[in-house]
């Protein structure tokens, strides 16, 4: 890992806006220290698997690759079009 890259990751640590990305560029923080997968898994509280995902995203797509991409993640259980009859139920 060059510094650059090394830099790109700490800021995206500290400042990233999604908290997915920040503990994913520590995770990769953490893989530049040598530890193995297992390891930076049990400190982050995730599993092996996303930990091997991540350091694959990242050596093929770069920082980028560790960035939510849209459609990721669990769907949403409503839609706009029952804010009304939400409101009117709490109210």
């Amino acid at each position: 890992m060059t510094d650059e890259e090394r830099l790109k990751l700490e800021a995206g640590y500290k400042y990233g806006s999604d908290h997915r990305f920040r503990i994913r560029c520590r995770a990769i923080l953490l893989k530049g220290e040598k530890r193995s997968n297992a390891e930076v898994a049990q400190k982050l509280d995730v599993a092996v698997p996303s930990v091997f995902n991540w350091t694959k995203r990242y050596a093929s797509e770069g920082i980028a690759g560790l960035k939510t991409k849209p459609g990721q993640g669990r769907k949403p259980i409503m839609d706009f079009s029952d804010e009304a009859l939400v409101r009117d139920a709490v109210s």
